[in-house]
């Protein structure tokens, strides 16, 4: 297969278009965020990147704490608009009609319509260039009850999330394996 040989860039995708919430129930932000993920499972951590001119940026250094709410379909207007409007200027709550939730263990509050609310402690803050990363540890994940089936297993597939790729966003499909799939063996039948 022949490729194009392009110089170095951000172009890892796709990612989650995740909508950050910080500060707390009385003064709260909303950023929308593709650079996070997980870096650690015990202790759980992740981090989100962020650049310093942001709104948010001092909001989380000064309290040391976030909430992740991963973004469904029916919010991806909202995340976008989280995106690219300033919480200097506009209350993005209000603006986009979006519920607070207190949080279980951080004062910053959740966004009730997303289906999932991943609560976060900062740990470090490491200056990259353009943004800095804060890494945190995962308190708490809040998950919508009807996300649950019969068996008691978390059905994210669900969750109708969106997934943001080189500047579009795509909701994410039908499930095409699963982990270790590929190495499963066929069980014999006995004749």
């Amino acid at each position: 297969m022949a490729k194009r040989t392009l110089r170095g860039g951000a172009l890892v995708c796709p990612l989650p278009p995740t909508m950050v919430s910080c500060g707390d129930m009385e003064n709260s932000n909303i950023i929308t965020i593709g650079w996070t993920g997980i870096l650690n499972t015990i202790p759980p951590k992740t981090y989100i990147s962020v650049r310093p001119t942001r709104h948010s940026y001092n909001i989380i250094k000064e309290k040391g704490e976030f909430v992740i709410n991963l973004t469904p379909s029916n919010l991806v207007k909202e995340a976008d608009y989280c995106g690219i409007y300033t919480g200097k200027k506009v209350d993005k709550f209000e603006k986009c009609k979006l519920t607070k939730v207190k949080g279980t263990q951080v004062d910053a509050p959740m966004i009730d319509e997303c289906p999932v609310s991943i609560e976060c402690k900062v740990t470090d803050i490491i200056p990259l260039g353009s943004h800095d990363m804060f890494m945190a540890d995962i308190v708490a994940v809040n998950v919508d009850e009807n996300l649950f089936d019969k068996d008691d297993k978390m059905r994210l597939d669900k969750a109708n999330l969106v997934a943001y790729a080189h500047g579009e966003y795509f909701e994410l499909g039908k499930r095409i394996g699963k982990f270790g799939f590929s190495t499963n063996k066929k069980k014999k039948v006995r004749k």
